[in-house]
């Protein structure tokens, strides 16, 4: 296991989706690049993650959803972390986020618009997001 970079990192997934092996991949990627994850689990509502955050200071929150309907369980939540004193938290939403096959280029902007500071599609690797997290948390 690599040394601990210091950064917490809330991670679960949103809504009625009890889709827990993603989760438990992320989480073990993620500690073992050096993270502290906070892992609320699944079946989680907008307020678990909020709560998470404020309770452990989170440096980000990572949500995942693969059961279609993560456009409806993430919205307004960039106004709640605002609203809860998290104004400046990196949002990271992930999966299988909307229902049916839509266009990617289609998908990212509307989370974007939601708050959203990184937007992955499905199958995205956790390598690619650990980098993301590194690079918006300032760790080298």
């Amino acid at each position: 296991m690599k040394e601990k970079n210091g950064k917490t990192i809330v991670l679960g997934v949103i809504g009625s989706d009890c889709h827990a092996v993603g989760l438990t991949i992320l989480d073990h990627a993620f500690t073992n690049a050096g993270f502290n994850v906070v892992n609320i689990g699944v079946l989680s509502p907008q307020e678990d993650f909020i709560n998470a955050a404020v309770e452990t200071n989170a440096d980000l929150i990572c949500v995942s959803s693969l059961y279609g309907q993560g456009e409806i369980d993430c919205k307004g939540m960039r106004e709640a972390c605002d609203e809860a004193g998290l104004k400046d938290i990196p949002l990271y939403v992930g999966g299988n986020i909307v229902v049916g096959k839509q266009k990617w280029e289609e998908v990212e902007p509307r989370f974007k618009d939601m708050g959203f500071n990184r937007v992955y599609p499905p199958g995205t690797s956790p390598e690619i997001t650990i980098a993301d997290m590194k690079k918006d948390l300032g760790i080298n």
